[in-house]
């Protein structure tokens, strides 16, 4: 079986373990039990209020956000699930920013909890650019579950690079 490439910084025995479940085909059905409800948010402009929900809820004081978009260009085996930009236009005498938050596609047909997860990231890079201790704790501020979350989207990754549906 190829490397898992979406757990490769994680310990030999818990690859090992994942592999099993995939050698067992209990892989899907386990994140179909755990993660079973889809989102209801479809549209660019429905992405765009439920990340806005987000910011309001826990980021008040944040810079404000210009776009909120699905983009299907994103590539996700470059590991780019979601990215978050500042574009910096020229309006006379002024330099006026603009935030914008893209989405990969992939996560208009996921479980709930993954979209979530990949917009509390998002969010929680417009105060913190690196990965460090103060962006994860802003991240598990904002869910609590951030980190189990994160491993099992990489889990679901895996599952679906293996061919298989939802």
């Amino acid at each position: 079986m190829d490397a898992l490439k979406y757990l490769a910084g994680y310990p030999a025995d818990l690859q090992a373990r994942v592999r099993a479940l995939i050698a067992q085909e209990r892989l899907g059905p386990m994140l179909a039990d755990k993660y079973g409800q889809l989102h209801t948010v479809r549209s660019d402009g429905q992405l765009y209020d439920y990340v806005q929900a987000l910011k309001e809820r826990h980021m008040r004081r944040s810079v404000p956000l210009g776009k909120v978009a699905y983009d299907s260009t994103l590539q996700v085996m470059k590991h780019a699930l979601g990215t978050h930009t500042a574009i910096s236009r020229v309006h006379g005498s002024r330099l006026k920013a603009s935030r914008e938050i893209r989405i990969a596609t992939v996560f208009r047909d996921a479980p709930a909890e993954f979209l979530k997860m990949i917009v509390v990231h998002e969010l929680a890079h417009l105060k913190e650019a690196d990965h460090n201790k103060a962006f994860y704790q802003l991240c598990t501020h904002m869910e609590p579950d951030y980190h189990q979350l994160e491993f099992d989207l990489r889990l679901y990754l895996t599952h679906l690079e293996m061919g298989a549906g939802r």
